[in-house]
């Protein structure tokens, strides 16, 4: 593989405005690398042309003095969600695919080419991002780069995306996160997720799952790349997060349901980063929040929201021929959705609500919360196709920690955190209320190199 791959997003923007390393060059190595990885289901579609297109334009840029900014000429995936002009959105299923082409750009991806981005390909992922796991029996499951055993789970939904940058094949792709999509990925690969908070971007051309839930956010490898495309996302020049000091950072970790059978080596890496935290003067405390465990309490009477909504947008598909088509396991999950009445959704949305603003009372001035992103590591593949009662228990538990925030409509970063069983990587989350995306990104570059990465 080319040096220039596996770089982050600074790295490559250094060399492409200091002119020591040409976007065509840049594009041109990137899609050799994709057409020639062993994993043929980290993508769905390369989109050589345009990506061919878009670096020359860059190039030309650049050499005449006229870049776009730091990120003209670095080139991004896009999970299958995201409408990109003349190809149909698939969304990681095949009933899909004889949809009309998109006429447009989604409005993210138009405002990243208008930084000077390089479209370089759609990634894979769980279908219709109904699952955590991003098992696709369509397309086929992405692997995970980082074990070094069996083959093991990417997450999902964002599958594709996660390996993508893991693999060292992209430095940034775009996902989604509806009930953990962005930050499950990133934690099962050693990866930094950001979610930014719901409507923080444009969702326009983006094929929704549950648009109540629905957020996204880049899967990257430096918290500072992810701070980079976000203000790009914004169509912001440069970045305005403010620097923290880490005296002044304040955590919270939640008692209630997020170490709920953890695995040993999950919990040992969370308190290792949350002793090193403490030492370098960050103040930390724990508490119970009740409000945690009624929002299961709640799905166990009336439902899942995300079962709700998507069951909703995908009725009539699911009455028809095509849910013969369809990943037996999101069929049967969708489903679901039909047992849950209006009295139950609207029960739903008012406990949502009151439990939001019921948390959010208990939090002091500037507090942010900490917590293991996922109780597991990324567990083997081959078991969780063979047996449909492991993959929906597996999946339950994968979901559980990151859906929290979803339900509370937080925002979140996951960092890398050291390892767990099987040498495997281990997510560190730290999440705001919604609209703390500056005070999350701050403080997620401020503890970076102190939680541990992998």
């Amino acid at each position: 593989m080319s040096e220039n791959l596996g770089k982050s997003v600074a790295q490559l923007a250094v060399l492409l405005q200091q002119r020591a390393l040409d976007p065509v060059d840049l594009a041109e190595e990137t899609l050799d690398a994709m057409a020639n990885h062993p994993d043929k289901a980290i993508f769905t579609t390369m989109t050589a042309d345009r990506a061919r297109t878009e670096a020359r334009l860059s190039s030309e840029r650049i050499r005449g003095g006229r870049s776009h900014g730091l990120l003209d000429g670095v080139p991004i995936a896009w999970k299958d969600l995201f409408d990109l002009k003349g190809l149909s959105t698939t969304a990681g299923s095949v009933v899909l695919k004889s949809e009309q082409p998109a006429s447009t750009d989604a409005d993210v991806v138009t405002a990243l080419k208008s930084a000077g981005m390089v479209c370089i390909g759609r990634t894979n992922m769980s279908e219709f991002a109904f699952s955590g796991l991003g098992i696709n029996p369509n397309y086929g499951t992405p692997r995970n780069p980082r074990s070094t055993d069996v083959p093991r789970l990417p997450g999902g939904s964002s599958s594709g995306s996660a390996v993508a940058v893991a693999a060292g094949l992209v430095p940034v792709a775009m996902g989604t996160d509806t009930g953990g999509s962005v930050r499950i990925p990133a934690a099962f690969n050693g990866l930094v997720g950001y979610k930014a908070s719901r409507s923080r971007y444009s969702m326009s051309g983006v094929y929704p799952l549950a648009t109540s839930l629905d957020s996204l956010g880049p899967l990257v490898r430096t918290v500072s790349d992810a701070i980079w495309v976000d203000a790009a996302m914004r169509r912001m020049t440069a970045p305005s997060i403010p620097a923290t000091s880490i005296a002044d950072l304040k955590l919270v970790v939640p008692e209630t349901v997020f170490f709920d059978g953890a695995e040993p080596g999950v919990v040992a890496a969370f308190e290792a980063a949350i002793s090193r935290l403490e030492k370098s003067g960050v103040r930390v405390r724990r508490q119970a929040f009740p409000e945690i465990s009624e929002i299961f309490e709640l799905m166990t009477q009336h439902g899942a929201l995300v079962t709700a909504e998507a069951y909703v947008l995908h009725h009539e598909r699911l009455a028809g021929p095509d849910a013969s088509r369809m990943d037996h396991r999101v069929v049967q999950r969708a489903r679901l959705g039909e047992k849950i009445s209006l009295v139950d959704y609207v029960m739903i949305q008012q406990a949502r609500e009151r439990l939001t603003r019921s948390f959010a009372s208990k939090l002091s001035s500037g507090e942010l919360i900490a917590s293991p992103t996922l109780p597991h590591v990324a567990p083997p593949i081959e078991p969780l196709l063979e047996n449909d009662d492991l993959f929906f228990a597996t999946n339950g538990k994968t979901l559980r920690n990151t859906l929290i925030g979803n339900f509370l409509d937080w925002c979140g970063v996951s960092l890398p955190s050291g390892k767990g069983d099987a040498g495997m990587p281990v997510g560190f989350l730290l999440s705001g209320l919604k609209g703390q995306d500056e005070a999350v990104l701050s403080a997620a570059f401020a503890i970076e190199h102190i939680v541990g990465g992998f």
